[in-house]
């Protein structure tokens, strides 16, 4: 697609009346409402304010770029206009705006556009193009301008120094990302790469973009550079990065900072990354792969879902166990509010959620669609979070096999791939697999296992739980602790809470226990480590698992075992008690919600904090001379 198949005479502003940042956005706005463009002016502007709100579009070098993915957008389209004079837009660099490109993109659709829109911030950042634009006195001359540069774009491997050499000791890589994936992606990709060949260095930039990633870094790239460059205002893919030299900042920096960026790139005193999560399965770069990657994306994503919606659930069982039903005698209409929260809305998504972001971690941007339609599906045929589960990688891979088939088509019809093929060829084969084939023996599964949990007592729980409580503290938020959880989470489902108890108590222990082992073996622990005792007390007792961590990393032989003896054991007693928190999170705050058996969860708590703690100091080394210091 070329620019000027988006760029007509109807959406051209030759002279700008306006005098301020939000004339220029009015202005604009009416000459695409006057172009038929929007169905609804009012909602589009609203949306380019929101934008403005995130960062300004004033990229600097006299040009703005405000832009929207909106409903109200008919058919992607871009509005020209131009202000001699200049107007204060907020730019980057503080000088006024000139040349005004004011991009619509349908809501679903901006991937259609996406190459134009590419090329249009690679042309803008030429300084010619911008002189001739600017004294253009036709609407014929500004499109004679654009034309004379569009080319058609091609994937790139690495843009080379002048003198050639892709085996340069001095490669730079660079991931540039922004919120909406339209304008500063690609402004800032291009000033990387134009600042790059000034300075006879070798570079190659990933964009993560509305179309998915283009120009993807391979692992013998990181391995080979001396320097990556990050200039994203949304979380991209790091831990692929570990060890090397990272400069990360806003996208808005790789606009007007390529220069101070690439020698940041280049200085090998810089300190080496840390990825952040470097647990699990991972390759030489820190990143993990397969399976564990795909799984955690999708947990991560459901998270905020679970806490918030577990919370707001057990504040409205503060009101009455069944405060929230209008036939119950206990009813109290807040009550009631926040159960449509937390439970209807909140926890409805859980399961969507997770199997989109799965599907969306094997797949990019084209599996989300499929996926979550696939999770819906599983929560309506009743294989819950089974079948999210199923349902993520499903979609997953059948996006990505129905990229391959489709690979061959024609290159004039890549527009239709990511805006009609990929959505509705994976939405239909996941949904129909998923109807037909996953949702009947996945519902009668889950049937079972309700069933089989509902008549276990004595014995049996009580194995349970010790099983449940111990696999919490075996990798402290690894895959063991997650399937822990996820157990004990698809248990609430069927109405039954004993797992997600036995869960949720396992994972207070360990952080717990490791604070009050500091408090009762002080010798054996640094003055530093001591200084974390409130922050694991905060950590263990709001379920946070993750906050023994640290300890676990420098000495797994003795915390593991440790940990996972009191866990077990909480776990256990806790069922031997008869313990059951109708909630999915929160920790003690939530125990409450088990108003007969509150004060035995305590107890199975702090014996298997006790448990814990007593053991690992006692097998515990006091830290050598160097570490004291």
């Amino acid at each position: 697609m070329r620019i000027t198949d988006l760029l007509t005479f109807d959406t051209m502003a030759m002279d700008l009346q306006a005098t301020t940042k939000d004339g220029v956005i009015d202005e604009l706005v009416d000459t695409l409402s006057a172009a038929g463009i929007l169905s609804d002016k009012a909602s589009f502007k609203e949306a380019i304010h929101a934008r403005e709100a995130q960062s300004t579009t004033g990229v600097g070098e006299g040009i703005a770029i405000p832009h929207a993915k909106n409903d109200a957008v008919k058919k992607p389209a871009i509005a020209f206009g131009k202000a001699v004079d200049g107007i204060d837009y907020d730019s980057l660099d503080g000088q006024p705006a000139r040349l005004f490109f004011m991009i619509a993109a349908p809501a679903g659709g901006a991937q259609t556009h996406l190459e134009a829109l590419a090329k249009l911030s690679g042309i803008l950042m030429n300084e010619d193009v911008r002189t001739e634009l600017l004294h253009a006195k036709t609407k014929e001359e500004v499109i004679e301008t654009i034309n004379l540069h569009d080319e058609i774009e091609k994937d790139e491997e690495v843009v080379l120094a002048p003198t050639g050499d892709e085996d340069d000791d001095n490669l730079v890589l660079a991931v540039t990302a922004c919120p909406t994936g339209i304008a500063h992606t690609y402004m800032a990709a291009d000033a990387l790469k134009n600042q790059a060949v000034k300075m006879g260095v070798p570079i190659k930039v990933e964009t993560n973009g509305s179309g998915g990633i283009k120009n993807r870094l391979t692992e013998e790239e990181i391995k080979k550079a001396k320097g990556i460059i990050v200039a994203a205002d949304v979380n991209v893919e790091t831990n692929r990065f570990h060890g090397k030299n990272v400069v990360t900042v806003p996208v808005a920096d790789g606009i007007k900072r390529p220069e101070e960026l690439i020698n940041m790139a280049l200085d090998t005193t810089r300190p080496a990354y840390v990825a952040k999560d470097d647990k699990g399965a991972t390759n030489s770069s820190g990143e993990r792969k397969g399976f564990y990657k795909h799984l955690m994306s999708g947990v991560s994503n459901m998270l905020p879902f679970v806490v918030a919606g577990g919370i707001l659930m057990a504040i409205a069982f503060m009101f009455g166990i069944t405060s929230f039903d209008p036939t119950k005698s206990d009813y109290h209409p807040f009550a009631e509010a926040l159960w449509a929260i937390g439970n209807k809305s909140a926890f409805a998504l859980m399961v969507p959620i997770l199997a989109g972001f799965i599907a969306m971690s094997i797949a990019d941007r084209p599996g989300l669609a499929p996926g979550m339609v696939g999770g819906m599906l599983a929560v309506m045929g009743g294989s819950g979070f089974l079948g999210g589960l199923i349902a993520g990688f499903l979609a997953g891979y059948l996006v990505e096999a129905i990229k391959k088939m489709l690979s061959g088509m024609p290159q004039a019809l890549d527009g239709l791939k990511p805006t009609l093929l990929y959505p509705l060829l994976g939405v239909t084969s996941t949904g129909l697999i998923m109807y037909y084939i996953i949702n009947p023996p996945a519902s009668w599964l889950n049937k079972l296992m309700a069933d089989t949990l509902n008549s276990m007592d004595g014995t049996n729980i009580v194995l349970l739980g010790l099983v449940l409580g111990g696999m919490m503290a075996i990798d402290m938020g690894g895959p063991f602790n997650k399937a822990s959880y996820a157990f004990g989470f698809a248990a609430i489902e069927a109405g039954n809470y004993a797992p997600i108890t036995a869960a949720m108590i396992g994972g207070m222990v360990p952080p717990l226990a490791i604070a009050l082992s500091m408090i009762l073996f002080k010798k054996k622990y640094t003055k530093t480590q001591r200084g974390s005792i409130v922050s694991n007390i905060v950590m263990g007792a709001s379920f946070i698992t993750e906050g023994a961590i640290p300890f676990a990393a420098a000495d797994p032989l003795r915390v593991i075992p440790s940990m996972i003896a009191g866990s077990a054991t909480a776990g256990a007693l806790a069922m031997a008690f008869g313990c059951r928190v109708p909630a999915p999170h929160g920790g003690i705050f939530v125990i409450g919600l088990d108003k007969a058996h509150w004060p035995m969860f305590l107890l199975a708590l702090l014996i298997g904090v006790v448990v814990s703690a007593v053991i690992y100091g006692l097998i515990k080394k006091r830290p050598e001379e160097l570490e004291v210091k």
